[in-house]
Formats: structure tokens, sequence, C-alpha cells
């Protein structure tokens, strides 16, 4: 180990900025994949919050939407104690602000779900609005205020505080208004349902099960997919997801390619050394196990960086207002350690081929070299 450590710092300014590419790779996959990982939790909430049991879409991507008149026929089944529609689109509020705005019926479970703190729900059908706080006081907007969306005024009669950080930054209008302004006539998106249950306040397991298999066997072409599901597989966080996960993967390439190179130039350098070392008796694994342990250093001291790297990127997320709501600057020690090993194994990965070549070098070739 004390060898492997001295003979990395030999060239202190190349092994640090090695470690700075690790480290900034590992930094990209700790905040991406964390801030992916809240938002997808965010989501949950939202369901979660309303006590949804199961979402019930379209079972193909080429028609997504949904007759609003299911939703009788869902309630009609002895294992659905309600299904309510639901209407999700994004849409500009001002030239610089848009929102997630969320189209429901007045009798809504999720209305239940939200905390008005101050004016009152929407009524009927009419061109009314209820903003989340945080969205509230980005358009400096209050209850009697109005909000002009496409050309169509609605008054403000609610400021809420939602389920989630994404409820908290949009908002709520009647069903048929936002079916209106999406150009969905008599179509929605989903329907939440809210399992019966036998005796317990929450159904079980498998009433949730056999409530899902009687839908989908009752309505073919629709999924009844558990909240939980349709979370983690939501449009937007799958979309989230595979945005950290790329960016993530770019840069741990190139801190792969930086220990590549140090490790290469290293084995360059230290010709000669090495062949002494072979005609002391070391052998090839030996000579190799020496190489991939200098490297698997270096990808462990540039994941360690790339944590506390990771940890300041959360915080400084948590606090912008825009995400502070829904980036977590805690880092759950499972996800510290994903890292660490990550950091190692790119660490290996690269230092391989150089490993390979410094075991195979013939002692007598490695002592003529200058």
């Amino acid at each position: 180990m004390g060898f492997a450590l001295k003979n990395i710092l030999r060239r202190r300014l190349r092994t640090a900025l090695t470690l700075c590419g690790v480290a900034l790779g590992i930094t990209a996959f700790v905040a991406l994949v964390g801030f992916s990982r809240s938002f997808e939790q965010e989501w949950l909430k939202i369901y979660e919050g309303s006590g949804t049991d199961l979402v019930v879409v379209r079972g193909t991507f080429l028609n997504t939407s949904l007759d609003a008149s299911l939703g009788a026929q869902l309630r009609s089944l002895p294992e659905v104690a309600d299904a309510v529609p639901n209407v999700m689109n994004i849409m500009d509020l001002t030239p610089e602000i848009n929102a997630v705005i969320y189209g429901w019926l007045d009798d809504s479970f999720d209305l239940d779900a939200i905390v008005i703190l101050s004016g009152r729900r929407f009524r009927g059908e009419a061109a009314e609005i209820m903003l989340g706080e945080v969205l509230a006081e980005s358009l400096s907007k209050k209850t009697g205020d109005t909000v002009e969306i496409q050309g169509t005024p609605f008054e403000v009669v609610a400021v809420f505080r939602g389920r989630s950080a994404i409820e908290t930054g949009g908002a709520v209008m009647p069903l048929r208004q936002l079916q209106r302004l999406s150009d969905l006539g008599d179509k929605v998106t989903s329907f939440r349902v809210r399992v019966r249950s036998r005796g317990a306040s929450q159904p079980a397991p498998e009433e949730v099960r056999r409530a899902r298999l009687r839908i989908e066997a009752d309505f073919p072409g629709l999924r009844a997919v558990p909240a939980g599901d349709m979370a983690r597989n939501h449009q937007v966080v799958v979309l989230a997801r595979a945005t950290a996960w790329g960016t993530s993967a770019i840069a741990l390439f190139i801190g792969a390619l930086g220990i590549a190179n140090t490790m290469a130039m290293s084995v360059f350098e230290r010709t000669r050394e090495i062949g002494v070392l072979r005609a002391l008796g070391w052998r090839c694994g030996r000579i190799m196990r020496l190489i991939l342990l200098e490297a698997a250093m270096l990808g462990c001291a540039g994941g360690v960086l790339g944590i506390a790297g990771g940890w300041l990127a959360l915080h400084s997320l948590a606090s912008i207002r825009a995400t502070a709501n829904i980036a977590q600057s805690s880092i759950p020690v499972g996800e510290a350690l994903q890292a660490i090993i990550l950091a190692i194994g790119i660490g290996l990965a690269a230092g391989f081929l150089p490993a390979y070549r410094g075991a195979r070098l013939s002692p007598v070739e490695a002592l003529r070299h200058e």
C-alpha cells in the first residue's frame, strides 16, 4: 500500500488533475442521480398523499387519452371505491414562467389532500384557478387576482400548499377548463383509483392486485398501474433519470480517460524500475496488482472528493428557490457507497491495460530502457 501511494505521489500535479477528473464525474453522478431520485419521490408523494392506489392509463403510447365517461364504469366495479379523472399539462403563464397545471373535478378526492392557505375551492366549471404557494409568489398573485392563460382570464380563488413540491409550484383548475385549453374535448389523461378495502383503512396488496387484474380484464387496452410504479415510470421522471445517467456517464468516461492516461504515463516512466522488480523476482501478477492498486487508489480518492462535491451541489440546489422543495442536501449511505464502488471500478477498468502492459515487460528490455 505504501509503495503504491509513493508511486502515485511522484507526479503530484498530474495526480491532482486526474483526481479532479474523477471527482467531477462522481460529483455529477451523486448530484444528478440524487436530484432525479428526489424528483421521483415528489411524484410519489402526489399519489400517496391522496390515497391513490392505482392509476388507469391507456396501454399504448400511440393514443394516451381516455374517455371521461370511463369513470362511471370504473366506479361500478365492486373492487373500486372511487375513480376520478385527471388532466395534467404544462402551460405558459407568463413569457418567463410556466407551470404544471392539473384539471380536477370539484368533488375529486385530490382536493381533500391539499391545504388551502387562503381562499376557497373552485366551483363547478367556472373560470377559476387555485395557485400553489410557490407559484403564487413567483407570479406575485394572491386570492382575488386574475391570471390570463391563452387569452382566458382566470380568477385566483385560492392559494394552497400541495402534497409535493411539484404541486406547490403548480396550479389546479376545473377539469373542463383544462380540457378546453388543451383541446382534449371530453378526453382525460388518466384516472386515479382508490381500491375498496374490507375493514382496514388501507387496502391490502392482494386487494390492489385483484382490482388491477379486474380493471385490465374488463377494459382491454387499459393498464392499471400501482401508484409507486407510476411515479417511477412517469415520463418526466424517466426523462430526468435518463438525463442524469447520461450526463454522469459522459463525465465518468472523461474521468476514466484521465486515470488511463496517468497510469500509462506512470508505467512508461517506470519501465526501468519495473525491470528491476522483475529481476528481483517479482512475478507478472504481482506487478499487475501493484499498478491496479494504484489505479484503484486514484479512483477511491476521486470518489471521496466527488461525494463531497456532490453534497455541495445538492446543498446549492436546496438553497435555490426553484428547486429548494425538491432537492435533498443529504446523501444516503447506500448511494455514497455506490459512488465509491463505481469510482474504484472505473479506476480498475481504466488501469487494466497499463497494468497488463507493465506486467508483460521483459526484464532485459526494461533494464535497457532510458
